[in-house]
């Protein structure tokens, strides 16, 4: 239902010293020939395999050529050019031969025996276009810019990319026992977690906070503080969304006009989770307060859509098996924090006392699925889990 309701923000041109971690909006094509001249992947002799062939195996050295520069003279039969790893091969020369493959002088050089592969026409080159040719399309689908595609976009000559808009995403928290870290703190209070939480949740998403606010659990303040956030993409609400005296949260985005889409989902922890669509079709999350709550939607509804409005698919599960047993608590899906470990990979099973445990699984790099219909998962069993950071 989530994904059903993903939609594109538009596109904007940004400079490739800002591309890092957008997602490119459109296809991308070579705008020449990869590599662009006969590239040297050794450092050799480049020479003709005729010569070879005809049994020449002395080469009067012709000059030198190191990357960036061309050859100034022709070569003819019994002549050669030392060339370095990635310099231009002459126009007549069809194979590299390694260095220490052969003897040298200062103006001659001998070549040795070749074994066990044989010599044949091209050894040691990279020719011109065997990668890409100009026009061809590299990348065809909406892709984030990794170090490696950020390397690609510099290679062909790209000083600025378009790409998708990212979405504007606020952030409200609520509760009469929150407090902002650095503030006192009542015996009978707790520090905001979630507000620091989700906002580097988002930033691991490439987003910021566009506006951030508490509201106490009061309805009408609840229902103030809505009204001074702007038109949002995307709004998270977190705590009050249960079914408490004090869980205000339903009642006051239904007023405030933001339509429901559904209302408690069948997993632990997670359970009570509120999602909207906002008059201007921006999404609401209402999340419920214990942090290791916030963190699974955020995983499992949050971030997937984020992506899905940016054109990428969501991630898929993946499966591994579970070094551990572990017990049913609830009839619900069960989903726990766990590590990635060994060689062959595991999952290992991290600390964590409910979801209102503030170490909120530490050091897990898996969201582990435990299926409602399965009492106990057996050590070795492959579980399904999410890779998150």
């Amino acid at each position: 239902m989530v994904l059903a309701k993903a939609r594109l923000f538009g596109t904007e041109e940004v400079g490739l010293d800002a591309a890092f971690g957008r997602v490119l909006a459109g296809p991308v094509r070579a705008d020449r020939d990869y590599p662009p001249f006969p590239r040297a992947t050794m450092d050799g002799y480049a020479l003709r395999y005729a010569d070879l062939q005809r049994g020449v195996r002395r080469f009067r050295i012709a000059g030198t050529l190191f990357a960036g520069s061309q050859a100034s003279e022709r070569i003819s039969g019994g002549e050669c050019y030392k060339i370095m790893t990635g310099a231009a091969v002459p126009e007549e020369a069809d194979i590299v031969v390694r260095r220490e493959d052969v003897r040298e002088e200062v103006e001659w050089m001998e070549v040795g025996a070749r074994e066990p592969e044989p010599w044949r026409p091209f050894l040691n080159i990279a020719r011109q276009g065997e990668d890409l040719r100009a026009g061809d399309v590299i990348l065809d689908r909406p892709c984030k810019c990794s170090p490696a595609v950020m390397g690609l976009l510099a290679t062909l000559g790209l000083a600025t990319v378009r790409v998708t808009r990212r979405p504007e995403v606020g952030l409200i928290t609520t509760g009469n026992e929150v407090v902002e870290p650095g503030q006192p703190v009542g015996p009978v209070q707790i520090r905001n977690s979630n507000h620091w939480m989700l906002a580097g949740a988002l930033q691991g998403e490439g987003l910021g906070l566009r506006k951030y606010a508490h509201a106490p659990d009061d309805p009408d303040q609840l229902m103030r503080v809505l009204g001074c956030f702007p038109d949002l993409d995307i709004l998270v609400v977190t705590g009050g969304v249960s079914a408490g005296d004090a869980d205000h949260v339903p009642h006051v985005l239904t007023e405030f006009g933001v339509r429901r889409l559904f209302h408690k989902v069948a997993m632990r922890p997670g359970k009570p989770t509120w999602c909207g669509v906002m008059p201007g079709g921006g999404m609401v999350f209402a999340l419920p307060g214990n942090p290791f709550s916030c963190l699974v939607n955020f995983a499992l509804l949050i971030s997937p859509y984020i992506r899905a409005c940016q054109g990428l698919e969501p991630a898929a599960a993946m499966s591994l098996p579970l070094k551990e047993v572990r017990k049913k608590r609830t009839p619900l899906d069960e989903f726990f924090p766990a590590r990635v470990d060994g060689s062959p990979a595991a999952l290992v099973q991290m600390p964590l006392n409910g979801s209102g445990d503030i170490r909120l699984g530490m050091q897990a790099d898996a969201l582990a699925l435990h299926p409602a219909d399965t009492e106990e998962l057996k050590a070795g069993s492959n579980v399904l889990f999410y890779s998150v950071v």
